[in-house]
Formats: structure tokens, C-alpha cells, sequence
């Protein structure tokens, strides 16, 4: 097994236990190897729910450069429902999952089908 989809697995695990729902393997995979080497990073592969400035870039670079979203309110409560609903527990949230719940969230699974 890849070391990709170990942590493919990790992350559905994720989304399993944190979100109590059954991940779509295929658009996680996508979501995943949307990320490219960054999912490798220690650093990059996360997502600071506590980093006001980490959340504006999730904001900026995901939902509105790569999911095509206008930019509003209701971009930066979706991240932090997402953010609250991973949990405090979890310091660093994975990139992947919280790219996945956005993605999910605001229907745009189409991108990802290109």
C-alpha cells in the first residue's frame, strides 16, 4: 500500500469517527491528490482550527481560488462549523478532511470530476 492511501485511510478514519459519516472514498481520494506533496509536509498536511490567519487562507485559496465560492460570511462559519465539529481535541486537523467537508458542505463535488 502507497503511502498516499495510508493516509487516504487515515483520513476517512477521520471523517468516520469525527463527522459519523461514511466518507466517498473517490472524491476523498481526489480531494487528496488535489493537495499534491503537501499531504507529505507535517506542517502543510494541517489545518490550525485556532489560526485565525491559517482559516482566512483555507478561505481564500480553497473555497473561493478553487471552489469558485464568493466571498461572504458564510464561508468563514462553514470553516469553523467544520473546524468545531472536527474538535477541540484535535490541535491540527488534516487538510484533506477539512477540504473534504467544505467540499461536501457547499455541493462542489463537480470540481473535482474534471
Amino acid at each position: 500500500m502507497s503511502k498516499r492511501d495510508e493516509l487516504i485511510e487515515k483520513y476517512a478514519a477521520d471523517i468516520k469517527e469525527k463527522f459519523g459519516e461514511a466518507p466517498d472514498l473517490d472524491l476523498l481520494t481526489k480531494v487528496t491528490i488535489g493537495l499534491g506533496p503537501s499531504i507529505y509536509n507535517l506542517d502543510a498536511s494541517k489545518v490550525s482550527g485556532s489560526d485565525d490567519k491559517e482559516l482566512e487562507t483555507v478561505k481564500n485559496n480553497f473555497l473561493i481560488k478553487k471552489l469558485g465560492l464568493s466571498d461572504s460570511p458564510a464561508l468563514m462559519e462553514e470553516i469553523k462549523n467544520v473546524v468545531d465539529k472536527y474538535g477541540s481535541s484535535v490541535k491540527s486537523k488534516h487538510r484533506a478532511v477539512v477540504y473534504y467537508m467544505l467540499t461536501k458542505h457547499f455541493k462542489k463535488e463537480a470540481i473535482y470530476s474534471k
